[in-house]
């Protein structure tokens, strides 16, 4: 093949897999990306449980973990050990938890939930790239995206692929060391025309579960400051309860719990009030 025809058939190729990629994303109406400047502040707990959520009011939805060195979303769902495979048209089919909801992690890739994932950047883009135009999504309402902590490759390519109809959940934690970070996360979406849903503002104040007093652990209100200085609007503050650690290990739905799982299911009808 000459080198002309080959650069032909390269363009043609990357036409086809930009249309599919563009195919895919309208066939989703809403594309909710959970992001924080912070690591352990809880994004993946938020994310997981908007999109079961979500799932449970009877929404067709699907949930995409690209947080690639520390998926954390299988265990939080209790389908650790699954694997992804291709359906009849050759297509990536996601894991499925239930008739509404959909699941795809780079956890379902590995040999054993303790291997290690080592890519680059231009390998993270690739596959990001790959579960948005390749997974056999279907006609869904919401994606909710769990990305990493920061403002790198993960957010970047999901933000610059997922195209319209996208936008962000912020989550922080009241200190000032997180919320300094998050800042950088607002203005990220801000340098993108990310319209942000809004902060959520999780870890704040402990519930003592013998007295049912709330203990200010990490400080409080940082969350709700940020929002009335980045003018974004505040979702709710969710509260340390004993009860999510053992429901998120477990693999069960921590809005369900009886304290703080009240409150989060109150910030998820926000968010889905604000799209």
């Amino acid at each position: 093949m000459k080198p002309t025809e080959k650069s032909q058939q390269d363009q043609s190729q990357q036409q086809e897999e930009k249309l599919l990629l563009e195919q895919r994303m309208r066939n989703i109406k809403h594309k909710i990306l959970v992001l924080s400047g912070k690591g352990g502040v809880g994004k993946s707990t938020v994310a997981a449980n908007l999109a079961r959520w979500l799932a449970e009011s009877g929404a067709k939805t699907g949930l995409l973990d690209v947080d690639i060195h520390g998926p954390s979303i299988p265990k939080l769902l209790g389908i650790e050990g699954e694997r992804l495979r291709n359906d009849a048209s050759g297509a990536i089919a996601p894991v499925r938890l239930n008739d509404n909801l959909s699941v795809v992690s780079v956890a379902f890739l590995l040999e054993s939930i303790s291997d290690a994932v080592i890519w680059r950047g231009p390998m993270k883009f690739n596959v990001i790239r790959q579960f948005l135009r390749d997974v056999a999504w279907g006609d869904l309402d919401y994606l909710v995206i769990d990305s990493p902590p920061g403002t790198g490759d993960e957010p970047l390519s999901v933000a610059q692929l997922a195209g319209e109809h996208s936008a962000a959940v912020i989550v922080t934690t009241p200190q000032d060391l997180a919320v300094s970070d998050v800042r950088r996360t607002v203005s990220f979406c801000k340098t993108l025309s990310l319209p942000v849903i809004g902060i959520i503002e999780n870890m704040s104040g402990l519930l003592c579960p013998h007295c049912g007093e709330s203990i200010d652990l990490f400080k409080k209100g940082g969350g709700q400051a940020l929002s009335e200085e980045t003018k974004v609007p505040f979702l709710g503050s969710i509260p340390i309860d004993p009860e999510f650690v053992v429901s998120g290990d477990s693999g069960a739905a921590v809005y369900k719990t009886k304290d703080a799982g009240k409150r989060l299911a109150e910030v998820f009808e926000k968010i889905k009030s604000g799209l």
